[in-house]
């Protein structure tokens, strides 16, 4: 898929162990029920029941894939470590202000898996994600964007 292992905190791969078990066995026997109460309502080709069934056993399906293939290419990030480091490692938070602007915003560098309340989340592999890591406070750094060529300032590494 990717070249790069996606990092993931201990907790975000248990839980995500946890959902994929969830889907792949009490899901798939809620879908398969569903389905199999619409197809007894009667004409398949008109039964709204049936369509919607099988459209949320594609979109279960999809996630189960997903989750598969994230678990497949983790690695698991040393928490300690990054919470310690001085520079900009994956699992880190980093606060940022953008030049030009006042405003300081929190990122969680990671996969998007990780995402929490209050910290948004960039991967490692994105232009912004590339650019920051191995910074420390302080340093300025620039990347392109779908705009053009953003600065932004590292105000603080870690939490």
């Amino acid at each position: 898929m990717t070249d790069q292992p996606t990092v993931l905190t201990r907790a975000t791969y248990e839980r995500l162990q946890a959902e994929l078990e969830d889907l792949t066995t009490r899901g798939r026997v809620e879908i398969a029920r569903a389905i199999e109460a619409a197809r007894a309502l009667g004409d398949l080709s008109e039964n709204g029941d049936y369509h919607a069934a099988k459209d949320q056993q594609g979109k279960m399906e999809a996630r189960i894939r997903q989750i598969e293939a994230t678990l497949g290419e983790a690695q698991l990030v040393d928490e300690a470590a990054a919470d310690a480091a001085d520079s900009v490692v994956p699992g880190t938070v980093v606060a940022i202000r953008y030049e030009g602007d006042d405003d300081v915003e929190r990122f969680l560098v990671g996969s998007i898996e990780e995402r929490t309340q209050g910290v948004n989340v960039v991967s490692p592999g994105s232009p912004l994600g590339q650019a920051l890591l191995g910074k420390t406070a302080g340093d300025k750094v620039q990347y392109e964007a779908p705009g053009g060529t953003l600065r932004v300032e590292i105000v603080q590494v870690g939490t």
